[in-house]
């Protein structure tokens, strides 16, 4: 969390975990950290656009990805960023968030469901997901990439879904993020937020 992102509203932590109907939670940076260059995937990605003989508008990745589909080169764009993202989610490392959800398994009775709402792709989460061990604490149809609804974060949409499959109402759910973009999401979708760095 950066000194920008302090002033990003964020709910008590302890009383919106046992108060949720459900929690979803992001991914990297808030479960798992995967191994990834996010610069060198930036570097695939404007290869596809070289690749293509179209002037990339930006350096900047996510930017990139929002601006493929207007150049019909969606799909090769997203595979490029999809390779490191499955790759570094075979080698990602869980963070203390995902131990404790690991050490929780299915957290029993009065636990709230728990899903994932991630900008990584679906296959990359799900990697994860099986890596880590983290199957038992996760509703395996709360499980949202950036390619499982037909917009992805900060828009609400994928953040919507995963909260939709817990079978909760967006204002009686939590969702817990690292980055401005996972706030600005929750905020969007009218789902309370809390930082990752807050529940350690």
């Amino acid at each position: 969390m950066t000194g920008d992102d302090a002033a990003v509203p964020s709910v008590d932590a302890d009383g919106s975990l046992a108060g949720s109907d459900a929690i979803v939670y992001d991914l990297d940076g808030t479960l798992v950290e995967l191994a990834v260059d996010w610069g060198a995937v930036a570097e695939s990605v404007l290869d596809v656009y070289a690749g293509h003989a179209v002037k990339p508008p930006t350096d900047e990745l996510w930017g990139l990805l929002e601006a493929a589909d207007g150049y019909g080169i969606g799909d090769p764009v997203e595979e490029a960023i999809a390779v490191h993202e499955r790759s570094g989610a075979r080698d990602s490392t869980l963070l203390p968030l995902g131990e404790r959800l690991v050490e929780g398994g299915d957290g029993g009775a009065g636990t709230p469901p728990t899903g994932v709402c991630s900008l990584n792709c679906e296959e990359a989460c799900r990697v994860a997901v099986d890596t880590h061990g983290l199957g038992d604490a996760l509703d395996p149809d709360a499980i949202v990439g950036r390619d499982t609804a037909e917009t992805h974060k900060p828009d609400p949409e994928s953040l919507l879904a995963a909260v939709d499959a817990l079978g909760a109402a967006p204002e009686d759910a939590l969702f817990v993020g690292d980055s401005r973009r996972d706030a600005v999401t929750a905020e969007r979708a009218d789902v309370a937020f809390a930082w990752a760095s807050d529940l350690i």
